[in-house]
């Protein structure tokens, strides 16, 4: 059985005049050191206006499958370029092809996780959110333009274990950014301890607090549940992309095999602007 999972759009409209949205998806890196793959099914975007129906975009060509592990770092994926009536957006809806937990084990399911040993495992959906989740984001399409948004599906907060079967839950965080006003992070990293890997969480200004750090009480939310977006450190340097304008603390943790460690230290106070790169080197000894 097959569920819809639902990223949910409301508009203001400028009379009858158009414009088009260009959709990109994206991806923030996953926290389990033996996952390669999380695929994700699309079948259908809609869209909402006032206080209409939900409508779907005729122009995107369906299914499309995506790998959003391969869409870290600031890589991305065209989904569509679609015609909408002109006016304010904060939110869209996706139909993603998923099986309920409870269901009996698909053989075929749109979307799974791969491990690293070539194993897969179908990502279920749990009973009772069938009415969907919100990718929430303001954009405004103009009259006779065009606006470029991507839609982060963020890995980390959207896969879990849980259950007595310890199955593998979807439960879809997505932020919608329009890609002319993002900026992002990026920088070197020195004095690092050795043995350990290390992630990097992206927090507004003094959003942190110690309870982000806390082990989750349930499989339901991740650790760091109120992170923007995260890094692993890789050669030496992260990328924190797709970020909106404003100031943001940099909480640097580490983790062995995939399992958490501990916060270092937090880098405090670093700027983001517009189409902007922010170069941020850390050097651990001083956090």
């Amino acid at each position: 059985m097959s569920l819809a999972l639902m990223l949910v759009t409301s508009c203001e409209k400028d009379d009858s005049e158009t414009g088009r949205l260009t959709l990109s998806i994206t991806d923030a890196p996953i926290d389990m050191s033996t996952v390669e793959g999380v695929y994700l099914t699309i079948n259908e975007i809609q869209y909402h206006k006032g206080d209409g129906e939900w409508e779907s975009f005729d122009e995107f060509e369906a299914p499309q499958t995506f790998n959003i592990l391969e869409l870290t770092n600031g890589a991305s994926e065209l989904m569509g370029s679609f015609e909408l009536e002109a006016g304010n957006y904060t939110q869209l809806r996706f139909l993603l092809d998923a099986p309920v937990l409870g269901d009996a084990n698909p053989t075929n399911p749109g979307c799974y996780i791969r491990f690293t040993d070539q194993t897969e495992e179908p990502l279920f959906v749990p009973s009772g959110y069938e009415s969907g989740w919100k990718g929430v984001g303001a954009f405004r399409v103009p009259s006779n333009g065009e606006v470029a948004i991507t839609a982060d599906f963020d890995a980390r907060k959207s896969v879990m274990k849980q259950g007595a079967n310890e199955n593998y839950i979807l439960k879809p965080t997505i932020r919608l950014i329009v890609d002319n006003q993002a900026g992002q992070i990026v920088g070197g990293l020195t004095n690092q301890p050795a043995g350990v890997d290390l992630i990097i969480y992206a927090y507004e200004d003094g959003t942190y607090s110690v309870e982000e750090a806390a082990d989750p009480t349930d499989n339901t939310t991740p650790r760091f549940p109120n992170a923007i977006t995260s890094d692993f450190v890789e050669t030496d340097s992260y990328h924190l992309t797709y970020l909106a304008p404003g100031t943001y603390d940099l909480v640097i943790t580490t983790s062995t095999d995939g399992v958490y460690g501990e916060v270092l230290g937090i880098f405090e106070d670093v700027v983001v602007e517009s189409e902007k790169t922010t170069s941020q080197p850390i050097d651990i000894s001083t956090l």
